[in-house]
């Protein structure tokens, strides 16, 4: 089975809690870390604009990024949330095994 990464900024720690609690709850995350304190520099509305975001990292099956992508998109403060899934090409195969046991199928 084949596994990805998905990576999302958030508004603040409090959303990104509520957010990854929520995916694991519902299996389609196995595990999610959150990093707070993170600084962003972006484009929007035609100016730089500086944040303080917190950081989602999302383990999950690729069969199930496009779940977890609707999810965040529904549930996230943003009109246009920054999430994007990096595949996992290699890791430890103990540690995928158990992001396919801890969530469900499609």
């Amino acid at each position: 089975m084949s596994h990805s990464l998905i990576v999302a900024t958030i508004r603040t720690e409090a959303e990104a809690r509520r957010l990854g609690l929520a995916l694991v709850q519902a299996r389609l995350a196995a595990a999610v870390n959150i990093q707070r304190d993170v600084s962003s520099f972006y484009w929007w509305g035609g100016e730089v604009c500086e944040a303080e975001e917190a950081l989602l990292l999302v383990k999950t099956r690729r069969d199930l990024v496009g779940q977890v992508v609707t999810r965040l998109k529904a549930e996230h403060a943003y009109e246009v949330p920054a999430i994007v899934a990096l595949p996992i090409e290699a890791g430890n195969q103990d540690y995928l095994d158990w992001i396919d046991r801890e969530t469900r199928g499609p």
